[in-house]
């Protein structure tokens, strides 16, 4: 009888050893999951200022082109030829959406949700 007891009890013992590593094994994966989602915030969060800074660029950039009449090369002068260069004036300028091309675009994504029939 004492041998069963004692077979009980390690049995006992090592369910509870596994019990505390599954415990331990589950916060690290909460702390890990809540640091992955920390990381994708940020990112989010960073790309959504760089397209605001993009966007508000490529509208002075249009405008010195467009309302100041300068040719790319000349509008690249009045910005600093190091900064920017003439490809990535035509990729700022042609990435800007205004408030009546959003609402173009929110109306046709909402006409297109439908459709999917």
């Amino acid at each position: 009888m004492q041998k069963q007891a004692r077979r009980q009890e390690a049995r006992l013992r090592a369910r509870q050893a596994r019990a505390k590593v599954r415990e331990e094994q589950s916060e690290k994966e909460w702390r890990l999951s809540r640091w992955g989602a920390a990381v994708v915030a940020a990112l989010a969060e960073r790309d959504a200022a760089v397209a605001e800074c993009e966007q508000q660029a490529g509208r002075a950039l249009r405008s010195l082109i467009v309302e100041g009449g300068l040719k790319t090369q000349e509008a690249l002068a009045w910005c600093g030829d190091e900064t920017l260069t003439g490809r990535e004036v035509h990729r700022l300028i042609r990435g800007v959406v205004d408030a009546a091309d959003r609402d173009h675009l929110n109306q046709g994504e909402h006409r297109g949700s439908g459709d999917a029939g």
